[in-house]
């Protein structure tokens, strides 16, 4: 339970007699938290003072009068600066609180903690690869290299829709990977390595059991260029192909057409077994987030994740824009200083580049997480980061880079989810998981992606498209261990082949978004 709750039994929320249900998450915190929507003058529950103004639920309330330029403190962490004199029990948001830079202890390395290990091993039931890779799935991918190509691909990819695979039961679909990119940009330098790095990294994915690569023939992202660069090469898992040079449109639409039913009798072959959950990769990412995101599903993730480490799996938290204030919770439980300073370089480039750009890296949250009762970046980032859980920072990557390191792996990416899930997808995370507390609808093929709601209200809502309800936390029926627990058993059963809710609507596909650098020539 989150420390110092106090819970009103459901029968009574809503009558005009019982307090207004609020949470105080720390003593050294400056706000409580609505847990429901609270009118002006209403008595709240564990306070001796009632609310000045009008609350929306996942909203803030002084605790305090704070005067103006006082530090506001949530998760006893700074999360901005109080703009005005802001009355004890007054609504705590953009109108009085804003984002102000203050020093971080970075601490390296001073909270790591000695690694658990589980005294009983759990597996999943994968898919062994010839190479001893373990995936979760089973597709056959159609690849573009550029979007001129990415019309073809899309039409090979739906010549296998319906029953076309009913004599193929163990593939689990034919997926048309395209993008906007490949051209109008130079043939060498960041912005092309960093699109043919995620390229391979989808190319390679373990759940793909054989690709078909296509390029147009004359754009900048060249076919071969790109197998060269990343050390690929054709093989019978690796087919490629130009629209050029096999005739055209129509032309390599139907030779595309039969090279995958060449494809499928070998993807064919493949049964799942027991394999250790030191297989599982997972890309941590948060989206939609509310005013419950850090106190519901993100812990709650990040118990998931701590017992997944605790069996020798991987998780990769990202959205370097989205840890922005609260990375200094990270560095002190870095394995080494490098490791530490790693992430700290990644924070300083971000720094400059939304400078360069004109930009502010509290240009995040959302309207939509704003809506939700976050009110700066620092305050999502508090919540964002937990999602980590308390394993120690195994290792920092950039963009897209493999993931060679088990434990947790911070990679860096922007905060938008489609182009940072694909980046962790491209680094080998062969699962995702996604906590919501606005509602995203996500996938991320090849790999299945969880969706965990942060509030009851919006489960019970939008239950077609979410996973887990970890709203439970907030109703007092379910602790952050118990539904992190939850997560953990979900994520054995999906990635042993149990359907996500996002698969079952055909999400992932057209989510692939490399995150694109440079201009566009």
């Amino acid at each position: 339970m989150v420390a110092n709750e106090t819970f009103i039994p459901v029968s009574a929320i809503g009558k005009t007699d019982a307090p207004a249900r609020v949470l105080r998450l720390g003593p050294e915190d400056d706000v409580l938290i609505a847990v429901q929507n609270i009118n002006a003058g209403a008595e709240l529950a564990d306070a001796d003072f009632p609310a000045v103004d009008p609350i929306p639920a996942g909203h803030k309330i002084a605790s305090r009068d704070i005067a103006s330029g006082e530090p506001v403190r949530r998760y006893g962490q700074i999360i901005g600066v109080a703009t005005r004199n802001i009355r004890k029990g007054a609504h705590i948001h953009l109108h009085n609180l804003a984002m102000q830079d203050f020093e971080r202890d970075y601490a390296f390395c001073a909270d790591i903690k000695p690694e658990k290990t589980p005294q009983v091993p759990l597996f999943f039931d994968g898919i062994v690869r010839k190479d001893g890779r373990v995936a979760t799935r089973n597709y056959i991918g159609v690849i573009s290299s550029v979007n001129c190509s990415a019309t073809v691909c899309r039409q090979i990819s739906e010549a296998f829709r319906g029953d076309a695979l009913a004599a193929y039961p163990q593939v689990d679909g034919v997926v048309a990977i395209t993008h906007k990119s490949g051209c109008g940009m130079a043939s060498n330098g960041e912005a092309i390595d960093l699109l043919r790095r995620v390229t391979a990294g989808y190319i390679r994915h373990a759940n793909f059991a054989a690709v078909l690569f296509i390029g147009l023939g004359c754009e900048s992202n060249q076919v071969t260029s790109l197998l060269g660069a990343e050390g690929l090469s054709e093989s019978d898992t690796l087919r490629t192909m130009t629209i050029q040079e096999t005739g055209g449109t129509r032309a390599t639409i139907e030779r595309g057409i039969a090279i995958v039913k060449e494809l499928l009798p070998a993807a064919n072959q493949v049964q799942r077994q027991p394999v250790p959950l030191s297989h599982l990769t997972i890309g941590l990412q948060c989206g939609g987030s509310d005013g419950y995101s850090g106190i519901t599903a993100n812990p709650a993730l990040g118990a998931a994740m701590d017992l997944l480490v605790q069996h020798g799996g991987t998780a990769i938290l990202s959205e370097t824009p989205e840890i922005y204030g609260a990375e200094h919770l990270l560095t002190r439980r870095a394995v080494s200083r490098a490791v530490g300073e790693k992430l700290v370089s990644r924070i300083k480039w971000w720094e400059d580049y939304t400078a360069r750009l004109n930009g502010e890296m509290n240009n995040n949250p959302s309207p939509g997480n704003k809506a939700g009762g976050l009110t700066t970046i620092l305050e999502k980032s508090l919540g964002a980061v937990a999602k980590a859980g308390a394993s120690n920072l195994a290792d920092v990557v950039e963009y897209a880079q493999p993931v060679a390191t088990r434990g947790l792996v911070f990679m860096d990416t922007p905060g938008y989810d489609p182009v940072s899930a694909t980046g962790q997808v491209a680094g080998g995370a062969n699962m995702i998981c996604f906590t919501t507390g606005r509602g995203s609808v996500y996938g991320c093929k090849p790999s299945p992606s969880l969706k965990l709601a942060t509030n009851s209200s919006m489960y019970q809502r939008m239950r077609d498209d979410m996973d887990i309800n970890c709203g439970d936390i907030l109703d007092g029926s379910l602790s952050v261990q118990q539904a992190g627990e939850q997560i953990f058993r979900l994520i054995i059963e999906t990635a042993s082949g149990r359907r996500s809710k996002s698969e079952e609507h055909g999400f992932g596909e057209d989510e692939f978004a490399p995150w694109i650098l440079g201009p566009t020539m």
